[in-house]
């Protein structure tokens, strides 16, 4: 019966491309037709049928994982290429059409996210090994979209771009301006304003294992004066400094709090300070989180379309003084990073074990097809409190990007 169902459901739902699969019973089938990607997986049985049919969001992830559903010469991202695709663009899932609804539904219990509950969230992914970052991130452990100028960079020059970028739009044109960095990851950011640009920065982080490495790199490059990290919840955050900057946190923030953290940012601003919040949204309007990435990466986690952003910021009296959307740079930044942990693979299996390495695989293989093919976007917010703080025109981003390249901006291709 459901191998029935489920067969029903991928000829209505697969329209762009083509994807083979070999059911249970040793049948192949066919499904799509349009020009696009293609792919094909083999199902290990019948109660993997089952899951698919009854929740396939969920369920084709943990059943890549355990081995239930296996790619058919091709990778995971091909066949997450061809799910996605028509996920935006193909036809309709029946049951999956009722689950999203429910989760819909209850999208404010599930990103109520208060202090105790966003350091457990934090901690579950954030707290692993470093080392396992350190085997397929840049040097700078940037776990953030990088900026791609032309598409070809390598991943180290679109992470410097990345900062540089950001840190253009933050103005820092005299050196001792202080800043607050809400979410300061490995502390790469903090270090490079501190660096190249004369800032002094104060980072905050929930992760134990993030503060830890922060730290250490800070004493190691020779900040420690310029550059601190202090393991406390955003919300408790009392002073203010010259200019705020949140880069790939407010993902977790959680729909709830929206406009509870703009207020910190605001509270925490002098009356001329300048905001730079960088995260993923949704081009399309409200949706909600995949199952699979709450349950197994991001647990309270939430990607935000611009018209749920937008009313939160607008009822602090911020003055949002410009807005630039990140298309497909962070399906470059993810595929690159998805080449590096394959090549690390072996090494990642002897930390962990081959479940973890495969439930990483498909977290990024979802994503960048979620960036290259669905409707996931990375935006940069700059905010003031005064309208007047800033220059008439953004010419002076790109002005103040020119002078802090360095003589090699020029890159070779990857």
């Amino acid at each position: 019966m459901f191998q029935g169902l489920l067969d029903r459901a991928l000829r209505s739902f697969i329209r762009r491309g083509r994807l083979a699969v070999r059911h249970a019973d040793g049948t192949l089938r066919d499904y799509g037709g349009d020009p696009g990607p293609e792919a094909a997986f083999r199902i290990r049985d019948a109660a993997a049928t089952r899951r698919l049919v009854l929740n396939p969001a969920l369920a084709l992830g943990e059943l890549y994982m355990d081995g239930g559903v296996e790619p058919d010469g091709c990778t995971i991202a091909d066949v997450l290429a061809v799910l996605v695709l028509n996920q935006y663009e193909g036809g309709r899932h029946p049951v999956e059409d009722v689950l999203e609804a429910w989760r819909r539904a209850k999208r404010m219990l599930d990103q109520f996210n208060p202090a105790a509950r966003s350091k457990r969230n934090v901690a579950h992914h954030y707290d692993l090994d470093h080392r396992l970052f350190r085997r397929f991130l840049d040097p700078d452990m940037q776990y953030s979209c990088a900026y791609y100028a032309r598409g070809d960079e390598t991943l180290e020059a679109a992470q410097e771009a990345k900062k540089r970028h950001i840190a253009a739009k933050l103005k820092l044109d005299r050196p001792g301006l202080e800043v607050l960095e809400i979410g300061c990851g490995w502390g790469g950011m903090a270090c490079y304003l501190a660096r190249e640009w004369g800032a002094r920065v104060t980072g905050l982080t929930l992760s134990e294992e993030q503060i830890a490495v922060a730290r250490e790199r800070a004493a190691t490059e020779g900040l420690a004066d310029r550059v601190r990290f202090e393991l406390i919840d955003y919300r408790a955050w009392r002073g203010q400094v010259d200019r705020v900057l949140s880069v790939a946190m407010f993902e977790a923030v959680g729909l709830p709090h929206f406009q509870h953290f703009f207020e910190v940012v605001r509270d925490a601003m002098k009356p001329d300070g300048v905001a730079v919040v960088h995260a993923i949204g949704m081009m399309a309007g409200p949706s909600s989180m995949n199952p699979w990435l709450t349950k197994y990466i991001f647990p309270g986690g939430y990607t935000p379309a611009l018209s749920e952003l937008m009313p939160a910021v607008e009822k602090t009296g911020l003055w949002i003084t410009d807005l630039e959307i990140l298309r497909l740079h962070y399906a470059l930044t993810l595929a690159e990073w998805g080449r590096r942990f394959a090549r690390e693979r072996a090494a990642i299996e002897a930390m962990y074990d081959e479940r973890f390495c495969r439930m990483f695989e498909f977290y990024l293989a979802a994503c960048e097809m979620a960036f290259r093919h669905g409707r996931q976007m990375n935006w940069q917010l700059q905010l003031t409190r005064d309208k007047a703080t800033l220059p008439l025109t953004r010419d002076w981003i790109a002005a103040a990007e020119r002078a802090h390249a360095p003589a090699i901006a020029e890159v070779q291709p990857a």
